[in-house]
């Protein structure tokens, strides 16, 4: 019997988890699967594999996160997706990487910290009426504001506060995410899987099922998976292979679809939109280990 382990949440209370319906299909391919929190204690030499998968709250420790996941990449157990790939998603400078390799994303300004002069001077900046502040670390929209100019200069104080010594992305806000949405499309070792399309909440700007958001599978117009292609080429191309999982997150914008997020350490899969998914997921899995001569 092979034995796979997927890393998650102490406590995964209040979140959407659709990873139980990777079950039946791991089962089926004579997998024995086994939840596991990824702050606990564990003899990781034990398992074959290690999938990450809802460990949502890593960016409150990232360091030990990612310590973690090194004493999984140094036992038996092989890790997906590998700690290096982790190492560099975890802080969203990877997005600049990737626009160097000529991926479009939404305007940005990068900080290690916030001031107050500055504030005002994002909007003058994208000629925008609204800027979304973010960590450079962070995970579901946490700690993310959406501001219009009065309210960056009445959360001034709190927004530096938030952002002392810590890394931060500013970027106009994209009407499109309300107006339309954001795509998401997935690859599971290279192949395409499926597209959702994600939509906040009336008077939101979160697309998080968390927060309100809707979601529904879609078909991708050509445009959307030649895009996604070019981001997935310059993924593969940075670290030499083929990932289990890929989650691309776009915004159409007035240039085409803006890369939001390359997601590649613990996004939601969303296999409950989508029945074949988790049966594809395990199919590529268990190519992707014959491949490397895990099973």
């Amino acid at each position: 019997m092979k034995k796979s382990a997927i890393l998650s949440m102490e406590n995964l209370d209040g979140y959407e988890v659709y990873d139980g319906l990777l079950e039946a299909p791991l089962s089926a391919a004579g997998w024995s699967n086994k939840v596991i929190p990824w702050r606990a204690e564990v003899d990781w030499d034990q398992f074959d594999v290690v999938m990450i998968r809802s460990p949502w709250d890593y960016q409150l420790d990232a360091d030990k996160f990612v310590h973690v996941l090194q004493q999984i990449d140094n036992s038996k157990a092989h890790l997906d997706n590998p700690v290096k790939v982790v190492k560099w998603n975890i802080n969203k400078h990877y997005l600049r990487d990737l626009e160097a390799e000529g991926v479009l994303i939404l305007p940005t300004v990068w900080r290690d910290d916030l001031s107050k002069p500055e504030i005002e001077f994002f909007f003058q900046e994208f000629s925008s009426n609204e800027i979304v502040i973010k960590p450079c670390i962070s995970a579901g929209a946490f700690d993310t504001y959406r501001l219009t100019q009065e309210q960056a200069i009445e959360l001034a104080d709190e927004l530096i506060e938030k952002y002392v010594d810590r890394q931060c992305m500013i970027q106009p806000f994209a009407e499109d995410i309300v107006n339309e949405g954001e795509f998401s499309i997935f690859h599971f070792d290279g192949e395409y899987s499926h597209t959702i399309l994600k939509t906040p909440k009336q008077d939101d700007f979160r697309v998080q099922e968390e927060y309100g958001g809707r979601l529904r599978k879609v078909e991708p117009c050509v445009e959307l998976v030649a895009q996604a292609n070019n981001v997935l080429q310059a993924i593969d191309n940075k670290f030499k292979q083929t990932l289990l999982y890929t989650r691309l997150d776009f915004v159409r914008t007035s240039k085409g679809f803006a890369l939001m997020e390359a997601e590649l350490i613990e996004p939601s899969l969303y296999f409950n939109l989508d029945p074949e998914s988790p049966q594809r997921y395990v199919d590529a899995m268990e190519k992707r280990y014959r491949r490397l001569g895990i099973i």
